[in-house]
């Protein structure tokens, strides 16, 4: 039965794409999505970017969010932002969410417990749309200097391990290894925090493999 339902939906999923309807694409996030720092942002931030390596059959919207956390106790949570509706009305076909860095913060990494059950939720949250979209989650990419309470050693040791335990109890749910991508490359990270446009394409890139 579970097989004749994903086969149903993928076929759904390519007639749709066949039909001529654009496939869309919600890109869930903080201030790394939105493109914070980046210079000429409103054409280089990461959502962009995947939108032109998709092509024209491809709808891809950028719902980053400066300072949001994935914590619903943390100081800025993504949940309560606009954003945050308006992507969900917009009835993705796919989902990234790239949440995590700014949970790093001590004021709010003192939740720490909390990280997996909310992240499960999001997930959840989006998986229950009528649209029914395929969902990533985003490893958090390196910090190449501590900032604004941000950490590596936080990010690394604990964020990471927390949300590859969460995704791992979400069936169908697959990670992009931002980390990876962008831990060779800590000039792309000018700030220490934010990926430069350069950055934002390794990005860019990386979701493009995934999601194609």
């Amino acid at each position: 039965m579970k097989q004749t339902l994903s086969l149903l939906l993928i076929s759904l999923f390519s007639v749709s794409v066949l039909a001529g309807e654009p496939v869309k694409v919600a890109c869930v996030g903080d201030s790394i999505t939105f493109g914070a720092a980046i210079k000429d942002r409103e054409n280089r931030n990461y959502p962009v970017q995947l939108g032109q390596l998709l092509g024209d059959r491809y709808d891809v919207r950028n719902y980053g969010v400066n300072g949001a956390t994935l914590l619903k106790q943390g100081d800025f949570p993504y949940w309560n932002r606009p954003q945050f509706n308006m992507a969900t009305e917009f009835q993705p076909d796919i989902v990234i969410i790239k949440l995590g860095t700014n949970d790093s913060k001590p004021q709010n990494w003192k939740h720490a417990k909390q990280y997996g059950t909310d992240l499960i939720a999001m997930i959840d949250h989006f998986r229950a749309l009528d649209s029914k979209p395929r969902v990533y989650v985003c490893r958090p990419v390196p910090v190449a200097t501590d900032r604004w309470g941000i950490t590596e050693a936080v990010v690394h040791d604990e964020v990471i391990p927390a949300l590859n335990k969460a995704v791992k109890k979400s069936k169908g749910v697959k990670i992009i290894d931002l980390y990876k991508v962008l831990e060779p490359h800590p000039e792309l990270l000018p700030d220490g925090v934010h990926p430069n446009g350069d950055g934002a394409a390794l990005i860019a890139a990386e979701v493009y493999k995934r999601v194609k």
